[in-house]
């Protein structure tokens, strides 16, 4: 069984924003809280609390606004998962320092039996004496009410959306583990893969449009803003907050068109291989591809492909389609003869 979430907006009257947003709030109150009592253990040299079921000991009987209790713990959850993250990493001699800033919102996630779908609506469980609450949705959920697992609602640029996470089974399609293609990843054409005998191209050039559309609306609007723009004073200022809530809108449409066009490849490229009977894809995986410095264009080309996000919608689809994906690292490879399997030395121009 494969976990999968879809992303769902809310349709909400204005009593309503100002009630889900209240409970986003308390949750970042509930984080708020978590950080200060570690800040104090800290201080008196007292060990940290990390665990999950010691923080559920910790809140037990502690009432904050309209939370119920599994909306609390979710947030308990997220915090012990986040240090138990950074104990990894300083085990490992990375460095990283463990969650200290707080946060305004905070999302909130219930789980089986604490919400129920109807239609187009979903309703959440509430503190005890609150009254009902019922999230509108903007379309129906994409899976079946009996594999949803969970719901967590959160902001995504102002706009109040709801994470929904079902468990589905694998499809069968009868493919053929030993066909493999080759699936090559790229910033113009997004995926380029090669069958024993087809290729196919998902073309790309609606992404680069959007994005050279995307990156001429930023430029404008700076150059338009920059007069405007409030001074370090006035960072809190209204005009201040209307501005960066204008560009965190721009760069979420941005975002979700281009996570639209990922999704969509991806789907094109499950198809085209479930056709061809392929039961394994080799991908090039350009891990580490901007640790180098190439400059300031391409350096912005390899920061805004956003290849991490279209390698998991492979990697989704094609799971959930019974085929196997292997990553496989580029380095060299444009370098090796393909028949002898030797580097070829680059030819100095000049």
């Amino acid at each position: 069984m494969l976990f999968r979430t879809a992303r769902v907006e809310l349709r909400v009257t204005a009593a309503q924003r100002r009630r889900l947003f209240g409970l986003l709030g308390a949750g970042g109150d509930v984080w708020a809280a978590l950080i200060e009592v570690n800040q104090a253990r800290f201080r008196g040299h007292a060990k940290p609390i990390f665990g999950y079921q010691e923080w559920c000991r910790e809140i037990a009987g502690v009432e904050v606004g309209e939370l119920s209790v599994t909306t609390m713990r979710s947030v308990l959850r997220r915090y012990s998962s986040a240090c138990f993250e950074v104990a990894k990493r300083k085990r490992a001699g990375q460095r990283a320092r463990y969650p200290r800033r707080k946060r305004a919102l905070v999302p909130l996630r219930w789980h089986t039996g604490t919400f129920r779908v109807e239609d187009r609506r979903v309703r959440v469980s509430m503190a005890a004496g609150a009254a009902p609450c019922w999230l509108r949705l903007s379309r129906p959920v994409p899976y079946p009410p009996g594999s949803l697992r969970s719901v967590t609602l959160l902001v995504d640029a102002g706009r109040l959306v709801l994470d929904v996470t079902a468990g589905v089974e694998v499809e069968d399609h009868d493919l053929d583990p030993t066909r493999v293609a080759g699936v090559d990843l790229g910033i113009i054409h997004p995926i380029a893969a090669r069958s024993p005998e087809e290729a196919l191209l998902v073309s790309g050039r609606a992404i680069r449009a959007e994005d050279r559309l995307h990156l001429a609306d930023t430029k404008a609007r700076q150059r338009k803003m920059a007069p405007k723009q409030p001074s370090r004073r006035q960072r809190g200022s209204r005009r201040w907050r209307q501005l960066r809530a204008t560009q965190r809108r721009a760069e979420s449409a941005n975002q979700r068109r281009v996570r639209q066009a990922h999704h969509e490849a991806a789907r094109t490229l499950v198809a085209w291989a479930i056709a061809q009977r392929v039961g394994t894809l080799v991908v090039g995986d350009p891990q580490g591809i901007t640790n180098q410095d190439a400059g300031p264009v391409h350096n912005r080309r390899l920061r805004t492909w956003r290849r991490t996000h279209l390698m998991a919608a492979i990697t989704d689809k094609a799971h959930h389609a019974g085929i196997h994906v292997d990553r496989v690292d580029e380095r060299g490879t444009s370098s090796t003869c393909p028949r002898c399997r030797h580097r070829v030395p680059k030819r100095l121009s000049g």
